[in-house]
């Protein structure tokens, strides 16, 4: 099995698990409080970070290059994540 198959499993099982921090957290506090939409958003979210990163990974080869499309795809990721949980921009995405 090559790196990069292992590399892409690797992310596949990683989105799971850290969708299971909410999971536990929501039998412990009613602070957390996700719908089964709250879940599929953030599994797509996380997977399409994990497979972007891993296909700038496997095909820029400068490293500069590199380094400034992952700061790109992670600053995005996090804009997208923040506007969907407190919506500080005020888009129809958030609710508002």
């Amino acid at each position: 099995m090559t790196i990069t198959i292992k590399r892409r499993y690797l992310i596949l099982l990683s989105v799971p698990t850290l969708l299971l921090i909410p999971l536990i957290a929501m039998q412990f506090t009613d602070e957390v409080n996700w719908s089964g939409f709250d879940f599929l958003v953030m599994g797509t979210l996380l997977t399409g970070l994990g497979l972007t990163v891993d296909l700038v990974l496997g095909k820029v080869k400068d490293r500069q290059s590199r380094f400034l499309l992952l700061l790109a795809i992670i600053v995005v990721f996090v804009l997208i994540w923040a506007e969907l949980a407190v919506g500080i921009f005020g888009t129809p995405m958030a609710g508002s």
